[in-house]
């Protein structure tokens, strides 16, 4: 990056929790594994993302869905087009609208949840039009993916080298899920694939538990700020509060206020 890339990069991780995003002398590489390991926040989100990539592994194998819909492979191809065009933009706004208003579980269990009503939808009727509609619905799953990770980075936010380690194990191990899912999609439970879409079920609402499990843990996590927010300026903290506000070009006390009224998402 340009130096005003990196700068502009840097004032905003400072603006997401109100200090220098800077890992300090003894924050390795390795004492970010030790941290990561040990924080329950990861082992969940690791569960989270192998079961909502479980869920979602339909995608390897929509080509194979749309093809259910009696055209021949030409139109069944040109037919498998809309539902991911009508996915990005979903998740354009998803991810624009999340970002304003802050919150994060229901604009990424929300999209899930219209997974589950496709799959309901595809294997109650073997209609056209009903099947062609769950189809949109399953695209729109992966709006609440893309900010599954960005939650991660939200919830682990410091030090940058646990946050570094956390988001590795997470999208690394999690995408088990997606190899799992190869399996799942069995030629023999074609053209209907009942079975494969109940197990698409079942893994989604693991997932939406384990979200709501984090979203508990970030409430507690954010009560405890409440609690501690005036030790939360003095020592270390506060020279990550001094550098954020150099970054962003504001005074002290504005940066120490700022970071008295950072709370984590959820």
């Amino acid at each position: 990056m340009s130096p005003a890339e990196l700068h502009l990069a840097q004032v905003r991780l400072a603006e997401d929790t109100g200090e220098a995003d800077k890992d300090q002398a003894e924050n390795s590489m390795l004492s970010g594994l030790k941290m990561a390991l040990t924080d329950i926040k990861v082992y969940i989100f690791t569960v989270m993302t192998v079961s909502q990539l479980l869920g979602l592994s339909f995608t390897n194998f929509f080509p194979t869905l749309t093809a259910t819909l009696g055209y021949n492979t030409t139109i069944s191809l040109l037919l498998a087009t809309p539902p991911w065009i009508w996915a990005t933009i979903l998740c354009c706004v998803n991810s624009f609208h999340a970002d304003r208003s802050r919150e994060r579980f229901f604009h990424i269990v929300g999209p899930w949840s219209g997974v589950i009503v496709g799959y309901i939808i595809a294997i109650s009727t073997f209609s056209i039009g009903g099947r062609y509609l769950s189809l949109f619905l399953m695209a729109s799953g992966h709006a609440g993916y893309a900010l599954s990770l960005v939650w991660v980075a939200n919830t682990i936010a410091r030090p940058p080298a646990k946050r570094a380690v956390a988001i590795g194990i997470v999208n690394g191990v999690g995408n088990i899920g997606s190899l799992i899912g190869s399996y799942v999609w069995k030629a023999e439970w074609g053209p209907q694939y009942h079975q494969s879409m109940e197990i698409g079920i079942a893994s989604l609402f693991l997932s939406i538990l384990l979200a709501f499990v984090i979203r508990y843990i970030v409430k507690r996590m954010n009560k405890q700020l409440d609690e501690d927010a005036l030790g939360a300026l003095k020592g270390t903290n506060r020279k990550r509060i001094e550098e954020a506000a150099r970054l962003e070009g504001i005074i002290l006390e504005e940066a120490m206020e700022r970071k008295r009224r950072f709370r984590y998402l959820y």
